[in-house]
């Protein structure tokens, strides 16, 4: 379901640019400088405008739809719910031996470090 709606979406945002640079561009930002604009009180409604507007609802729809869809997946608590809590019991990572399988064990009295050589 999430992967319709995401495939969706991603069409409508590839329509939404086609559409939005087809349209004729009206000189000055926001439409000041041309007449009828997006500013003016009568905008000219053209298909690319009508095309526009319908593709930039649905986009904003399936933008809220997969919002709420991964809201529910994600977990329901919170990080700072965790805070209070006890640390999980971590456990030892299995490190593999690097050949010490081969040597034999040492004995119980031997020092921690070699003797120093004497020169």
């Amino acid at each position: 379901m999430e992967n319709v709606i995401l495939t969706v979406h991603l069409v409508l945002a590839l329509l939404l640019i086609g559409v939005v640079l087809l349209q004729r561009s009206e000189g000055g930002g926001l439409g000041m400088g041309g007449g009828g604009g997006a500013m003016s009180g009568r905008a000219a409604s053209t298909a690319l405008g009508k095309l526009t507007w319908l593709f930039a609802i649905l986009f904003i729809g399936t933008s809220i739809t997969l919002t709420i869809l991964a809201a529910q997946k994600a977990g329901s608590g919170s990080v700072i719910d965790q805070i209070g809590a006890p640390a999980p019991a971590a456990q030892e990572p299995a490190v593999p031996s690097l050949g010490s399988d081969l040597l034999p064990p040492a004995p119980m009295n031997a020092p921690l470090t070699p003797p120093k050589a004497e020169n």
